[in-house]
């Protein structure tokens, strides 16, 4: 069970003026090159901490339900649960109530499923769960602590743009990045 994005979010947790600001830029040429360093920051930050930061939407395909009711989901916060499909052989899809799967956030991200749906007819692929996952759809939404490793990991890449990548301290995060992503860093469940 991989997660498959379906949609990412519509803003970044930072805006290029924000950005601009931090590293001291006075000029405009360099723009697209922060608006990239901004996105691959969201990213890094997202994949160090396994969480989503702004409201995306996400796609989880499985071949069969969990026997004991309960499935981890392998990113979280969880906004909302958007759709459940269940395909028969011949590849026609049914959905069930959203009403029966409810969210438990307190350890992770798992999802109780009350009302048995019913099995899927095809033996790989056969359920569909989509959702949409993050702190929120503003940038506000987003815990200061990311927000700045996020600064501090763009101000660290534009200062070591075209660094070799066999570079130990350019190919992980900087110690500094890494120390502010750790408390947020959601367990792994795959």
């Amino acid at each position: 069970m991989t997660p498959i994005l379906m949609a990412g979010p519509v803003v970044e947790p930072m805006t290029l003026d924000e950005v601009r600001t931090w590293l001291k830029l006075d000029t405009h040429d360099e723009d697209d090159l922060v608006t990239s360093l901004v996105r691959a920051a969201r990213s890094a930050v997202e994949q160090a901490t396994r969480r989503a930061l702004l409201a995306q939407s996400w796609r989880l395909r499985l071949d069969r339900w969990p026997c004991n009711g309960i499935l981890a989901v392998p990113l979280s916060p969880v906004l909302s649960i958007d759709a459940v499909r269940v395909f028969d052989a011949g590849g026609v899809a049914t959905s069930p109530d959203t009403a029966g799967f409810q969210l438990d956030q307190s350890h992770g991200t798992r999802l109780f499923i009350d009302t048995p749906p019913p099995s899927p007819g095809r033996l790989y692929g056969g359920i569909e769960i989509d959702f949409t996952a993050g702190f929120g759809t503003t940038a506000s939404s987003v815990p200061e602590p990311l927000r700045q490793a996020m600064r501090l990991l763009v101000a660290f890449w534009f200062e070591h743009r075209g660094d070799a990548l066999h570079d130990a301290s350019v190919a992980h995060l900087p110690a500094s990045v890494a120390a502010l992503v750790v408390p947020f860093r959601s367990a792994r469940f795959i």
